[in-house]
């Protein structure tokens, strides 16, 4: 088992948040009735992707029907039926839907993480759960390759930025703000560049389209070869 392996199961086993435990296990044990014949995951769910990355995907966390059901980052949603297919477009992934855990997707120089590992009510974690988590994203981004950091949202981009505030060094203050399309060279000589979430309500009402997540992902390829 490497490094890797080991440290997702550590934080598939985690329950130091009982808010989310009780959540995330209320949400598997109840079900959404379309989902009724479903063996819910019903814990954290670990990274996803190809351990010899360069780009990491920086997410907020679970969706409770979503990878809180299916148990792999972005899969069985809408927001990730959007990202698998920009990640298709750019060459990141094999297919651009994700709907199970043995639905055949493989992700090739990209890796998704999340700043939370359980699926929070409302799709709000709480600033103290964040700090819990914090140390599986510091520890399993230090054994990817990455040299992008892709953050989904403004959770994802602060994440990020506090993980290489506490792995690589001292950043500038006031720390370099989000936006769609925002970049910032790290510390370690990274990069950090920001998209608008892909959630079903930023992609539904227009706020994150298709040409604008290809226009970032245009943008990672080009810093993944400077």
């Amino acid at each position: 088992m490497t490094k890797l392996e080991k440290l997702h199961q550590e934080i598939i086993a985690c329950r130091a948040c009982p808010r989310l435990v009780a959540w995330r296990e209320e949400v598997a044990r109840v079900k959404r009735r379309a989902y009724r014949d479903w063996d819910y995951w019903g814990k954290p769910v670990p990274g996803f992707g190809d351990p010899k990355a360069r780009l990491i995907i920086v997410g907020l966390a679970p969706a409770a029907h979503g990878a809180n059901r299916t148990g792999r980052m972005f899969t069985g949603d809408r927001s990730g039926d959007f990202l698998y297919a920009g990640l298709q477009r750019a060459g990141f992934a094999n297919q651009g839907h994700s709907e199970h855990r043995d639905d055949g997707l493989e992700l090739t120089d990209a890796f998704i993480v999340a700043a939370g590992r359980c699926a929070p009510p409302d799709n709000k974690p709480l600033p103290e759960e964040l700090a819990c988590c914090a140390p599986f994203l510091d520890r399993e981004m230090a054994l990817l390759p990455g040299r992008v950091l892709l953050a989904l949202g403004a959770i994802g981009w602060n994440a990020a930025l506090a993980s290489a505030a506490r792995t690589g060094g001292p950043l500038p203050t006031p720390r370099p703000a989000f936006g769609h399309g925002a970049e910032f060279r790290l510390p370690d000589g990274r990069w950090l560049v920001g998209s608008y979430h892909v959630s079903q309500q930023n992609t539904q009402t227009g706020r994150l389209t298709p040409a604008m997540f290809d226009a970032v992902m245009k943008r990672v390829r080009a810093l993944l070869v400077t």
